[in-house]
């Protein structure tokens, strides 16, 4: 069997500092949710959206002064596509009378455009959309907690689930806190953090069960820090190639999945802290120990069995 080896640095020294961290970063981020809330889209409150199709791309700021001074508040321009076609999202309620109102304006400056469409979401819709989303984040953990229950043990599973519950918390607090615009596309990007996470999650999570069955030298202390040590390099690989492409695209992919990528990198820095203090914080906690993770011996395979002769030399 495998000695014990000791490592340069005690991730689990720091456990208690983590918790720390964690309870105040959860608490406060609950307490900036009750506070001010989440700035919901117009896909959650209703509203109207305008597309135009513009000869030339246009100077959004310049399309925002036109909105502002022809009397539009609570509006949100963006690129949406190409950099000549315009999406204006406006909370105001109207149908395509206001899309053409919208189209006059900004046509008044001698812009060349089109509108190309207009959509209405109802408040009631929007309603609807925000008790589905969090029933799916709610249905989305518990799915996990009964997943990694039956694949490893149920300490794994709340383990497991409790940094992905923290991660979503704290990704909303971030939104909370700098009032970013919180649409289906964030939702989406919660749902992609949960993915993430709980994939970390269970790499580390199936080298501690392995571990825990191989070394038969060292405290649960030991073996879960040996554990992350040797999943550390795989998991900041992993997070650093994620977090290069979220970069780009938030630097280079446009206004419209600007609010995507932030979730998601936010999520990514979390979840990538929550899989190694988190989780392995969980594991400490509930005590979790050799016996919970030792393959249970098959009933009826004693050596009275075993001493029987087959059933072909019987017969000879």
């Amino acid at each position: 069997m495998p000695d014990m080896e000791k490592q340069p640095f005690d991730f689990m020294g720091l456990r208690k500092a983590a918790s720390v961290i964690s309870i105040i970063l959860v608490v406060t981020s609950i307490a900036l949710l009750g506070a001010r809330g989440l700035n919901l889209g117009m896909d959650f409150t209703g509203g109207t959206s305008v597309e135009l199709e513009y000869a030339e791309a246009p100077a959004l700021d310049d399309i925002r002064s036109a909105l502002t001074d022809a009397g539009y508040e609570q509006f949100a321009v963006q690129n949406f596509g190409a950099d000549t076609t315009v999406l204006i999202r406006m909370s105001e309620a109207g149908n395509d009378e206001l899309a053409l109102q919208v189209a006059g304006v900004l046509a008044e400056d001698g812009a060349d455009l089109e509108l190309v469409s207009s959509e209405f979401v109802g408040s009631q819709v929007g309603e609807e959309l925000k008790e589905d989303s969090g029933l799916g984040l709610l249905l989305a953990l518990a799915v996990v907690l009964i997943y990694v229950g039956m694949r490893f043990q149920f300490k794994f599973g709340i383990a497991s689930v409790v940094p992905l519950a923290h991660d979503v918390i704290i990704v909303l607090g971030v939104f909370a806190l700098f009032q970013w615009t919180f649409d289906l596309t964030v939702l989406a990007a919660l749902l992609a953090v949960i993915g993430y996470s709980l994939n970390d999650t269970i790499v580390v999570a199936d080298r501690i069960r392995e571990n825990f069955r191989k070394m038969r030298v060292g405290e649960p202390w030991d073996i879960i820090n040996q554990s992350i040590h040797e999943t550390i390099t795989r998991t900041i690989n992993t997070s650093g190639t994620t977090l290069v492409v979220l970069l780009a695209l938030y630097f280079l992919g446009g206004e419209a999945i600007n609010n995507f990528a932030l979730a998601l990198i936010v999520g990514v820095i979390v979840g990538t802290y929550s899989s190694i203090y988190v989780s392995a914080n969980m594991l400490m906690v509930m005590g979790v120990t050799r016996e919970d993770l030792m393959v249970p011996a098959k009933e009826g395979a004693g050596e009275e069995e075993e001493e029987q002769p087959p059933e072909w030399l019987n017969r000879m």
